[in-house]
């Protein structure tokens, strides 16, 4: 049974104060937002200048104080910190007393659920997980980009209705993830969405290299279509060398990154072998084709990238893909 300390939320203010410990990108965003819905920020943290900046810029007028402070002043209290910092921090806030009874206490972070809160659950604090699906930048254009993004929710039963709310409010749509599963909800994520701007800011620079002057520019359509098919279609959206196995085709790519750009074979190949397996399973992919392909990334894997099978065929299209939707954009 939850230990939350029981309160009739309907007691609680229609508005509520509103704080921020750790002044990163998403912290002011989403105290912004509810600003928008009518609460009211009187309390920032941060550190560093450009946090003291990104809290000027989105929160004008609200006073940076202590975290203790931040606490101290504020009914809902927004810890935005990374990661690995969040469990220290909240240990340390609960020992020092700085957590009221009643407090609403939400942080950010996708890999946890509620139990990182439990310090300041027995402290009398109100634990709410509110992971916003989403990018962030440190500017006012986050504010608007949380219009119908989605929240990894995370509350103990008697507070569903408060954390859907404060959702709502932010402009965003919840989404439930247990306790259990919220490490490979954030996983998933970070393979979407992070790795994407790698790969995608690698190819800007081998397209630099290959004299593209506005990489930018010939990325943008085939990576908004690639992304848009990906996700109405699955893996039927693959195209591509690796998706039709043309190994001739992806033994010279793996020559050219070899000479250009080095540090980006070991990630051509793994995200080759996965589409491969991939379009394997979806049978886009033919058996028969596959094994000279697999040759050819274990080639590379090993650091030979002169595996030959000849300059393409002649069924299929022998284009690079841009005809379709270019797609190993997950």
């Amino acid at each position: 049974m939850s230990t939350v300390h029981q309160q009739d939320l309907k007691d609680r203010p229609a508005r509520l104060t509103v704080g921020v410990v750790g002044a990163g990108r998403v912290g002011p965003a989403l105290a912004a937002s509810l600003q928008l819905a009518g609460h009211r920020p009187v309390a920032v943290s941060g550190v560093s200048d450009a946090s003291r900046r990104r809290a000027e810029t989105l929160l004008p007028g609200v006073p940076l104080v202590p975290p203790a402070e931040v606490l101290e002043r504020a009914d809902l209290v927004l810890l935005t910190v990374p990661d690995d910092v969040l469990p220290a921090l909240v240990a340390g806030l609960a020992e020092t007393g700085a957590v009221r009874p009643g407090q609403l206490l939400v942080h950010t972070s996708g890999r946890y659920g509620t139990k990182v809160l439990d310090p300041a659950l027995r402290a009398g604090a109100l634990p709410l997980a509110l992971h916003p699906a989403m990018t962030f930048t440190g500017t006012p254009v986050d504010v608007q980009r949380l219009a119908g993004c989605s929240f990894g929710v995370t509350a103990p039963e008697e507070l569903r209705l408060a954390a859907q709310a404060l959702v709502i409010e932010m402009g965003g749509e919840p989404e439930w993830i247990s306790e259990e599963n919220r490490p490979l909800y954030h996983a998933a994520l970070a393979l979407g969405a992070n790795h994407l701007v790698t790969l995608v800011a690698q190819s800007m620079e081998l397209l630099r290299t290959a004299g593209v002057e506005a990489p930018d520019r010939m990325l943008g359509p085939l990576l908004g279509a690639a992304l848009d098919n990906a996700l109405r279609s699955g893996d039927a959206a693959l195209t591509g060398p690796v998706a039709r196995g043309d190994a001739g085709t992806v033994a010279a790519h793996i020559t050219e990154l070899s000479r250009h750009a080095p540090g980006t074979v070991a990630g051509y190949l793994a995200m080759a072998r996965a589409t491969a397996d991939r379009a394997l399973a979806s049978g886009l992919l033919k058996p028969e084709l596959a094994e000279d392909l697999l040759g050819v990334l274990a080639d590379g894997a090993d650091g030979d990238g002169t595996h030959g099978t000849g300059s393409g065929r002649a069924d299929g299209d022998g284009t690079d893909g841009t005809n379709g939707t270019e797609g190993n954009d997950r």
